[in-house]
């Protein structure tokens, strides 16, 4: 990316910000040594966020039994980890819903961002599970300068931009460097590392929509993200029955992991996905697709060991 785009950008204003408390418990979490008493201090600093942090520690997507009632109960339930990923998507939906991006399906987005950040997180815990809070985060986070692009460049993004919505089309790097020299990974890595999340997790990012990330952790990372992107689009769309099996083999192939993993994922990940738009506050169409989509994978693929 070049630097005219990145001052495009910047100038722009499309990148959200986040409150400063946030932002404070991010730089605080850089240090591997950080001290947790410190994490607390700062979170218990700004009553709203303490309020938010309370709010998502009880909703239904944990399922606590005894109701957190103090910030440091919060943190130890969430860990710090998942309460930054919870925070900054909380925060972020907050910044962007009062937008308005052009030509952009906000509901799909989300919808695809949610399910993409869940079959991550169940992916990396096979084969990463010292990076699922990474590959959740990654996920959730892959695609955000989709819209950040199409608000600072409306007329040569928005064209791109209009192809996320169900069966829009594929978008490929290839096509936004073109458009407007910056493709969405590179921005969403741009803010992502603005925002100072891990250099591996910004890594990732940044190479997810590669075919050929390399190796190493953000690397294997990079490639989850690449497929459960892939899956979530397809259960955004609802395809036939061919179009899952191959879509659904080819992408866990990419990823590594077995392509059972996912056939079990599909059951239980629509009230997932409930649970936590619920938590970010996002509103999203239900859908009953993912349990149909398991059993169509299943016979297709028990068909093609036939």
């Amino acid at each position: 990316m070049n630097a005219n785009i990145l001052d495009t950008i910047k100038q722009s204003a499309a990148v959200p910000s986040m409150p400063q408390v946030v932002l404070r418990f991010l730089e605080i979490m850089q240090d591997p040594d950080f001290d947790y008493a410190d994490l607390v201090r700062v979170l218990s600093a700004d009553p709203g966020t303490v309020s938010e942090l309370l709010r998502l520690s009880n909703s239904a997507l944990f399922g606590v039994r005894n109701k957190v009632v103090s910030t440091h109960q919060a943190l130890t339930l969430l860990g710090p980890k998942r309460t930054r990923s919870l925070l900054l998507g909380r925060y972020l939906v907050d910044s962007m819903s009062s937008k308005q991006v052009s030509g952009l399906d906000m509901s799909y987005f989300w919808r695809r961002s949610l399910t993409a950040s869940l079959v991550a997180s169940n992916f990396a815990e096979k084969i990463i599970r010292r990076c699922k809070d990474e590959a959740f985060i990654g996920a959730l986070l892959a695609d955000i300068g989709v819209p950040i692009l199409a608000e600072a460049m409306p007329d040569q993004y928005g064209p791109i931009a209009g192809k996320f919505t169900p069966h829009g089309g594929i978008v490929t790097g290839e096509m936004e460097l073109e458009a407007v020299g910056a493709s969405h990974s590179q921005v969403s890595a741009m803010v992502m590392n603005h925002w100072t999340l891990p250099k591996g997790v910004v890594d990732a990012v940044n190479l997810h929509q590669s075919d050929t990330p390399g190796e190493g952790d953000p690397a294997t990372v990079a490639r989850i993200l690449n497929a459960s992107d892939r899956i979530a689009t397809l259960l955004c769309e609802v395809p036939e029955g061919d179009t899952i099996a191959a879509v659904c083999v080819d992408a866990v192939s990419f990823a590594g992991v077995d392509i059972q993993v996912l056939i079990d994922v599909l059951p239980t990940i629509e009230q997932e996905i409930e649970e936590l738009a619920d938590a970010l506050r996002i509103d999203v169409i239900p859908s009953n697709v993912y349990s149909l989509m398991a059993q169509t994978l299943s016979d297709k693929l028990r068909a093609a060991a036939c």
